[in-house]
């Protein structure tokens, strides 16, 4: 289940708001410029689909998005605990960074785990399969898709070329909770 806890960003010991209803945490998102969807696939998708079926099973809402925020580019990542780079690719992203451009990921399957550090606040959402979040360019975040990763996205870009994690150097993330498998 989709869940999003909200800390003070001077006290990752205890969040002050847990949400797990999609519209509360959609609402509680957008008041930081973060888009968050529940989204369904138009057609069955079956596990080990292609990038193609994956593309095809969504391609009205990716249509939409694209239109709207100007996206150029589409494609479907995936990554699981037997990829021999899982280990340097968690630690890569666990550091505060921001991009040139918005991070939008829609989670075909599996999870992970996403930590927003806006205005003295600290938004950890967890996104599981059916979530879309759109992280705004310049936000300081950091990603975690645990130990063992398990997931299959959809990115939109507006420039893949500027898709650049840009490290803070602010150790915040480390203070917080990872995902747990």
């Amino acid at each position: 289940m989709s869940f999003l806890s909200v800390y003070r960003d001077d006290h990752p010991v205890q969040p002050y708001k847990v949400l797990n209803h999609g519209e509360d945490i959609a609402a509680t998102l957008a008041k930081i410029g973060v888009r968050f969807e529940r989204w369904q696939a138009e057609a069955p998708i079956a596990p080990g689909a292609s990038q193609d079926e994956v593309l095809a099973a969504y391609q009205a809402q990716i249509e939409r998005l694209r239109a709207e925020g100007g996206y150029v580019s589409v494609d479907v990542v995936s990554l699981n605990d037997r990829h021999p780079q899982k280990d340097q690719l968690r630690a890569k992203f666990l550091d505060e960074h921001t991009h040139g451009e918005d991070e939008v990921r829609f989670f075909v399957a599996g999870r992970g785990l996403f930590s927003l550090h806006v205005g003295g606040e600290v938004y950890a959402v967890l996104c599981e399969r059916n979530d879309l979040i759109s992280v705004p360019a310049g936000t300081p975040h950091w990603f975690d898709m645990g130990e063992h990763p398990h997931f299959v996205c959809i990115r939109l870009f507006n420039n893949p070329e500027g898709w650049v994690a840009q490290f803070t150097g602010d150790p915040i993330s480390h203070r917080f909770p990872e995902l747990e498998d």
